[in-house]
């Protein structure tokens, strides 16, 4: 019973379940940052909490406009990898990461013979390239940095990106689509997509509302959660968040609360921890909309959200299979069940699903939902293969 309160507590919380979301900047401002290297199920996943109303959902053309408007932006940020962040908050939260990432880099830059004068060079050289909104790919600024002396391949030009990126100099830009159709990134001058947000050392106690901010942000968006949870998940020393939680208790008083279960110290929206601690969530099998089956990505905050209790997933991902198989999760009222992928074929997309067990008739309906709500967010025809 613990186990299920903790899942449907953590499915409503990220708005996998209502309250949804009203929009792809709403789930973004929700979750803080969202994982996104793969963009293409990236973009499913901030649709996948919005309305499931076929006249109301978020499509992957209205994530691409958020992303092309520079409502959602898309940079290394956090341990790092990719992340979808909202602009009113990339200034802050970049502003409490970039040191620790700097320092992260530390032997890559060596190793690809990036100094303080070089990046500074190449932070200048991209900044021109894109300023006055001359968003360009990543194949384009390979071409500038080449002719100015600079690696265009390899691990120094990623790094150079990356140092461009985490210093406030590049964010993504408006996509573009390549001539066989597929969805490419720009980049962007930061100044221009994050107006007023220059990147600035934080004072003392600047970092320390940051801190405060970006606690209160996660456990309420992913609580039940542990501080080892959020640790992980933010790249920050336990210590820091520790101390986020105390920041946060004083930003809002009674917006966090905290638990003991299972042997775990859970931190969580207040409202959701006395119910938490005495088990009064209502039991699945009182939820008439159940079974419910959610194809999620395999980096979702559902599940990368978590470290040392992910085990309440019920069952390890991500998992990177040696048959060539799929690895994105699927959810079965909340548990993992099996895994899936997309692929196209024309105007069609097929879904390659294998459940880890033969599924009721019930079951097998509640997958074809989702399917189907796949290809309404894909505007195209769907198909079990």
């Amino acid at each position: 019973m613990l186990a299920e309160a903790i899942r449907r507590i953590r499915l409503r919380r990220q708005q996998l379940r209502a309250p949804y979301a009203g929009s792809p900047g709403d789930v973004v401002r929700n979750l803080l940052a969202v994982q996104s290297q793969e963009f293409p199920y990236a973009r499913w996943t901030l649709a996948q909490r919005s309305s499931t109303s076929a006249s109301s959902m978020v499509t992957a053309l209205s994530v691409e406009q958020a992303v092309a408007d520079g409502t959602i932006l898309r940079t290394h940020i956090l341990r790092p990898t990719w992340h979808f962040v909202h602009r009113d908050d990339l200034g802050w939260l970049m502003a409490l990461s970039a040191d620790r990432l700097h320092q992260g880099n530390k032997g890559m830059y060596r190793q690809t013979g990036i100094d303080d004068d070089s990046a500074a060079k190449s932070g200048r050289i991209l900044a021109a390239a894109v300023a006055d909104g001359a968003h360009k790919t990543r194949e384009e600024l390979a071409e500038v940095l080449g002719q100015s002396g600079f690696p265009s391949k390899g691990l120094g030009f990623i790094y150079h990106l990356m140092h461009a990126e985490i210093s406030g100099v590049l964010v993504s830009g408006t996509p573009v689509r390549s001539a066989g159709g597929a969805l490419k990134q720009t980049y962007a001058l930061f100044d221009e997509r994050v107006p007023g947000s220059a990147l600035k050392p934080l004072t003392a106690e600047g970092r320390e509302q940051a801190l405060g901010r970006l606690a209160l942000r996660y456990f309420t968006s992913r609580g039940p959660a542990t501080v080892k949870d959020c640790a992980a998940w933010s790249g920050l020393t336990m210590k820091d968040v520790k101390r986020g939680i105390e920041v946060a208790g004083a930003m809002s008083p009674g917006s966090l609360g905290a638990a003991q279960c299972d042997g775990f110290d859970f931190y969580l929206a207040s409202e959701e921890a006395d119910a938490l601690a005495s088990g009064d969530d209502p039991s699945p099998a009182e939820d008439p909309g159940l079974p419910r089956v959610d194809l999620i990505q395999c980096y979702d905050e559902y599940v990368m959200g978590y470290s040392q209790s992910r085990h309440f997933l019920g069952g390890t991902a991500p998992i990177f299979p040696e048959d060539n198989g799929p690895m994105h999760v699927v959810l079965l009222d909340g548990r993992l069940a099996g895994w899936w992928r997309h692929g196209f074929s024309g105007r069609t997309c097929e879904m390659d699903v294998r459940m880890n067990r033969p599924t009721t008739a019930k079951e097998q309906e509640a997958l074809q939902s989702e399917v189907d709500r796949y290809g309404r967010f894909l505007g195209m025809q769907t198909k079990l293969v």
